[in-house]
């Protein structure tokens, strides 16, 4: 397994409608690098967002996409989706709001 820092493990925020419904029960999800484990995810959350406590973590692995480009056909990258629970006295992450 790679060596992982904790700023590599966070790739981006989902932005979605199911994801912004969720966001109101403190569910916040995110793509994450694809060799990141639970632990990894639960730490980079931590240390990026100040005040936040994290509560607990899924993850789904997300199979790449079958693309065709005339006859040639090939496949879009793997990812791999976390969803983050935050505990009740936990600081809300600011990346997301005023969306």
């Amino acid at each position: 397994m790679a060596n992982i820092q904790y700023y590599d493990v966070i790739l981006k925020p989902v932005i979605s409608e199911k994801s912004m419904n969720e966001m109101t029960s403190k569910k916040y999800t995110f793509l994450v690098h694809t060799e990141a484990n639970k632990a990894m995810i639960k730490e980079a959350v931590e240390k990026m967002f100040a005040g936040t406590k994290v509560k607990r973590v899924n993850t789904m692995n997300l199979e790449g996409k079958t693309r065709r480009r005339g006859r040639t056909e090939g496949k879009t990258a793997k990812t791999k989706k976390a969803i983050v629970w935050l505990t009740e006295d936990s600081a809300d992450i600011e990346i997301f709001e005023g969306l």
